[in-house]
């Protein structure tokens, strides 16, 4: 299959993978899915702030997307979001809830109960969805 890019042809190849999506740090499957990723985020973070930051006040800051070795998200202090590419090959609600978690992180920077209710507002079966990402994360992330 061949792209154009400003004058460029581009061959898609396969990537052959020895170990699961999960558990590689394959610098090629992660330009390979890095702006899908980014789309994915980008798009399900402005969902999620149509509701958090007339509510709640939240704003998000820069979003990256990162080849993280043991995480699926994480937040700063200065409101910016960083996020696993390996989100793409989730279920959409897990996706959703990694989204959301990391967004709540930007108004209650810790697990608190308060965190927790934030994070049911709208994603009410978190706990399954987080048990799942565990047992994903435990065995192959």
């Amino acid at each position: 299959m061949n792209f154009f890019r400003k004058g460029l042809v581009f061959r898609l190849r396969p990537i052959y993978l020895r170990r699961s999506v999960y558990q590689t740090r394959s610098r090629k499957l992660f330009l390979a899915n890095k702006e899908a990723a980014r789309s994915l985020v980008h798009n399900r973070v402005a969902h999620f702030l149509k509701y958090y930051s007339p509510k709640h006040g939240i704003t998000v800051g820069k979003i990256a997307i990162r080849n993280q070795r043991s995480r699926w998200g994480s937040c700063s202090k200065n409101g910016n979001l960083n996020f696993n590419y390996k989100i793409v090959f989730l279920k959409p609600e897990q996706q959703d809830y990694i989204i959301v978690h990391e967004i709540c992180h930007i108004k209650e920077f810790n697990h608190a109960k308060s965190f927790w209710d934030l994070v049911a507002e709208v994603i009410p079966d978190w706990r399954k969805l987080r048990a799942e990402l565990k047992k994903v994360g435990n065995n192959e992330l």
